[in-house]
């Protein structure tokens, strides 16, 4: 576990009982609202979300208390966020800035005028300008090995923030999925921490069956008229054959050799083992991804039925609730669309105890 950063700062003390009784936040980069929902799960306020993507404002405002702005954070004034922190309480600055261009799933094939590396900067920004008592960032494991986040650990440093940062294993924080990401908090306050892992043991793991077992059946190409969320991905006639040939946990190599891609064929393509994979009851899932409606996308095949994942499969190995809602009540489901959105969200269980260490610290210093 790292920690770092500079000298508590000790302007908290001064600060009277009134100003320090709640946690007020703003996310940044909200989504779908995945780091808000379980935020406020924590006990902390979270007042306003971010996005640039106005389609996530019904799975905000219809599943949490937040208002949602569609606007890009690197044009955000700081006002907006002056504004909804309101006065007398702890300010918290909350967001995970599109981790595309440092996903191991990039390959390494990083573009340097990709607009989304200057997000990060964005971020640092609206701190400087603000300088709220409470900042954490989640983000994937591999933005570590770049300079922006060395230079994002500095300007904290500068601006007297104490931090902590670590790559967090999901599958301790009772998600059945295998995702690690990094987490980080900082605060003016005194030293932060992160939160303590819950579940460390692989045998009392989460697992696939656990969360989606007894989700009601559906064909390739279905959806539940009473859930349109549980909806799956059509497989075309060749896929259909290789789904069918697959095992859970097993790879392609399972598959007659008719039935194998060209690129399978080829040495680049053989290590590229999970791809048209089956999951297994009996384990997490793999990382879900804003392609995890696909069966050809990674391991996303339904351990037992001959299709892909559903959205509400996804949506609940990310930890969101059952019936968290991603489309107003009516309208038609873009698979691609929410697929993107349940991908990019904040595991709202990770979110959730993020926010109880925050409001942790914040208690040692009442």
């Amino acid at each position: 576990m790292r920690i770092h950063g500079a000298p508590p700062c000790r302007f908290y003390n001064q600060m009277t009982s009134a100003e320090m009784k709640k946690i007020v936040a703003v996310d940044l980069f909200c989504g779908a609202g995945g780091l808000t929902y379980g935020l406020e799960q924590a006990g902390i306020d979270v007042k306003l979300g971010v996005d640039i993507d106005g389609s996530c404002k019904h799975a905000l405002e219809a599943n949490t208390n937040a208002k949602f702005l569609e606007e890009d954070v690197k044009d955000l004034d700081a006002e907006v966020l002056k504004k909804a922190w309101g006065k007398g309480n702890i300010r918290l600055l909350a967001g995970c800035a599109p981790c595309q261009p440092f996903s191991s799933y990039s390959l390494g094939k990083l573009d340097r005028d990709d607009p989304r590396w200057s997000l990060l900067h964005a971020f640092a920004r609206l701190i400087k300008q603000t300088l709220p008592e409470l900042v954490t960032m989640e983000n994937v494991g591999k933005l570590t090995e770049h300079k922006v986040f060395q230079e994002f650990l500095n300007s904290l440093e500068e601006m007297e923030y104490e931090y902590r940062w670590d790559v967090l294993d999901c599958r301790h924080y009772a998600i059945a999925q295998s995702r690690r990401r990094l987490v980080l908090v900082a605060s003016r306050l005194g030293t932060p921490t992160l939160p303590k892992p819950t579940t460390k043991n692989p045998k009392k793991w989460k697992t696939v069956e656990d969360k989606i077992g007894n989700l009601y059946p559906i064909k390739a190409g279905e959806y539940l008229e009473e859930d349109p969320i549980h909806v799956a991905a059509q497989l075309n006639d060749l896929n259909m054959k290789r789904i069918k040939a697959s095992k859970p946990g097993g790879t392609w190599k399972d598959w007659p050799e008719k039935l194998r891609t060209k690129c399978h064929r080829k040495d680049s393509g053989k290590t590229f083992s999970s791809v048209y994979g089956r999951m297994e009851w009996g384990k997490p899932s793999p990382t879900m991804t804003g392609q995890c409606f696909g069966y050809g996308n990674g391991r996303f095949g339904h351990p037992v039925q001959n299709r892909a994942i559903s959205l509400r499969e996804a949506a609940i190995l990310q930890s969101f609730p059952p019936n968290y809602e991603f489309v107003p009540e009516g309208k038609s489901v873009s698979i691609k669309d929410v697929g993107l959105m349940i991908g990019n969200a904040v595991p709202p269980k990770l979110a959730e105890a993020i926010g109880k260490s925050l409001v942790k610290h914040v208690e040692l210093f009442q």
